[in-house]
C-alpha cells in the first residue's frame, strides 16, 4: 500500500485493512495513522528509510524518528542517502546496529548529452535575462529550478503573466495540484514547469529539452541531479544557470564538485547592468557586485 499527505484517508485506510506485505509511506501521513491507531508496525521485519539527505533538509528526521521507535528492534534496516552529515550520522548510529557500510560513486559530472552554461548577471536583471532566454531559445519544455518555495511560486506568477504555460511544483502544492501539474507537464499543457528540487530527483519526464537554474543550487550534488531531468534516454539536453554575486560560493562549490569549469556566457544585446561578475576572474575575487548582482 502507499500512504502519503495532500491526499484523502478513506482509500488509504481500506488498503490498510484489507493488509500489505510492502508499505511504501511518507513520514508525516504515517504517524497521522498511527496516531489513528489505523495501523500498528509491530509486525515490520524490514525497515527501509531511502533519501534520508533529503528527509534532513525538509526537516523530517523527528518525525522518522517517532517512527521507529514504533518498530520492533528485531528487524533488518536498510538506510540509504546521497551524503552522510552529522546529524545522519548520528541517527544511522541510533538506528542501526552493527551496520555494514556500502559506497557507490557520486555522479559528480554531468551526463555527457548535457551542454551546460553559466549567465553572470546582476540580482536585479535575473527575471529579464531568464525571459530574454526563453524568446532566443528553440525549447520543447523547460524546468526552471528555484531554491524556495516562495520564489517559485514568484517566478511563476511572472511567466504567466507573461503569457506562458506554467505548471508549479513544491512541497507545499497539494497532491492533486502536484500530479495535474506533472501531468500537464508531461501531456505538452504547460510548457514550463517552475520547481524546488522536489523534482531534481526521482522524476523521468521524456522530452525536457532545456533546464534552468533560475538560483543556484545551495548543495552541489543537486546541481548534477538537476541537469540530469534533461538529456535522458540518449537525447540532447541544455542546462542554463544564472548566477548573481551572492550566489558565486555556491558556484564554486559546484565546479569543485564536478571537477571543471562551467563555461560563462552573456547573452548578445541584452541590456546587462554592470556587475563585478564581468570582470576577469583574478580581478572580481572578493569584490561585490554594483547594483544587487
Amino acid at each position: 500500500a502507499l500512504v502519503h499527505g495532500g491526499v484523502g484517508y478513506g482509500k488509504q485506510r481500506e488498503a490498510l485493512k484489507r493488509g500489505v506485505d510492502i508499505l511504501v509511506a511518507t513520514p508525516g501521513r504515517l504517524l497521522d495513522l498511527l496516531e489513528q491507531r489505523t495501523m500498528n508496525l509491530k509486525e515490520v521485519k524490514i525497515l527501509v528509510l531511502d533519501e534520508v539527505d533529503r528527509m534532513l533538509d525538509m526537516g523530517f528526521l523527528p518525525d522518522v524518528r517517532r517512527i521507529v521507535e514504533k518498530i520492533s528492534r528485531e528487524r533488518q534496516t536498510l538506510l540509504f542517502s546521497a551524503t552522510l552529515p552529522p546529524e545522519i550520522e548520528r541517527l544511522a548510529a541510533w538506528v542501526l546496529r552493527d551496520p555494514t557500510l556500502i559506497e557507490i560513486g557520486v555522479r559528480r559530472s554531468p551526463a555527457e548529452t548535457v551542454t551546460h552554461a553559466l549567465y553572470p548577471v546582476a540580482a536585479e536583471q535575473k527575471f529579464d535575462l531568464l525571459m530574454a532566454l526563453l524568446e532566443r531559445t528553440n525549447f520543447d519544455s523547460v524546468l526552471i529550478f528555484c531554491r524556495t518555495k516562495v520564489n517559485a511560486d514568484r517566478v511563476a506568477h511572472s511567466l504567466k503573466h507573461a503569457k506562458h504555460a506554467v505548471a508549479v511544483l513544491h512541497s507545499n502544492r497539494t497532491q492533486r495540484e502536484r500530479i495535474e501539474a506533472l501531468d500537464g507537464f508531461k501531456s505538452g499543457k504547460y510548457e514550463v514547469m517552475v520547481a524546488t528540487d522536489i523534482a531534481s530527483r526521482g522524476l523521468d519526464i521524456a522530452g525536457v529539452s532545456h533546464v534552468i537554474n533560475y538560483d543556484v543550487p545551495e548543495h552541489p550534488e543537486d546541481y548534477v541531479h538537476r541537469i540530469g531531468r534533461t538529456g535522458r534516454a540518449q537525447n540532447v539536453g541544455d542546462a542554463f544557470t544564472l548566477m548573481s554575486g551572492h550566489e558565486v560560493s555556491a558556484l564554486q562549490a559546484i565546479e569543485h564538485f564536478i571537477g571543471q569549469k562551467i563555461p560563462r556566457l552573456k547573452l548578445e544585446n541584452f541590456p546587462y547592468l554592470y556587475t563585478a561578475l564581468f570582470e576577469p576572474e583574478p580581478a572580481a575575487a572578493g569584490r561585490r557586485a554594483i547594483g544587487g548582482g
